[in-house]
């Protein structure tokens, strides 16, 4: 549901949702590692990532990163009158713990601030914590930011 800009503001503080949960196969590890040619072992070779403090393989920080856009897409922090919306980067980014192969994550979305940057044009920053199921420390914490376009 499309928000004023002052009832997105008056959420500033407030997590404004949570995502499905998001498999990080080992399939799709591999994937990741075709499409940007990083295959360094701890991520596509089992048995030497077995070797490792991970006990198994882990996937990419900018996979489990990349899913930011897939677990956003349910969140509702968009703009009465939008036109569109551009991903405008982070401030800040931390992967805090690796994710093992097969593990689910999901993201967890608060608004941390908006920014009028001129007519129709607001930046959001979302705070992000991804989550690991079953672990207490989460895979990443983030501000991310996204700047919306409005009629």
């Amino acid at each position: 549901m499309p928000h004023s800009p002052e009832s997105i503001k008056a959420l500033i503080g407030q997590e404004i949702g949570v995502s499905d949960w998001v498999e990080l196969s080992q399939e799709r590890i591999n994937q990741f590692a075709e499409i940007t040619e990083d295959h360094q072992f701890i991520h596509v070779d089992p048995a030497a990532a077995a070797m490792t403090p991970f006990g198994g393989t882990i996937a990419h920080g900018f996979l489990a990163l990349s899913m930011l856009s897939r677990m956003a897409a349910g969140q509702d922090f968009l703009m009465d009158g939008l036109r569109m919306v551009i991903n405008y980067g982070f401030e800040k980014v931390r992967l805090v713990s690796p994710v093992r192969a097969g593990k689910r994550i999901r993201g967890r979305f608060m608004i941390k601030d908006v920014t009028n940057r001129g007519p129709g044009q607001w930046l959001i920053t979302l705070g992000v914590t991804v989550e690991i199921e079953g672990e207490t420390k989460p895979a990443i914490v983030a501000d991310w930011l996204s700047l919306q376009f409005t009629a």
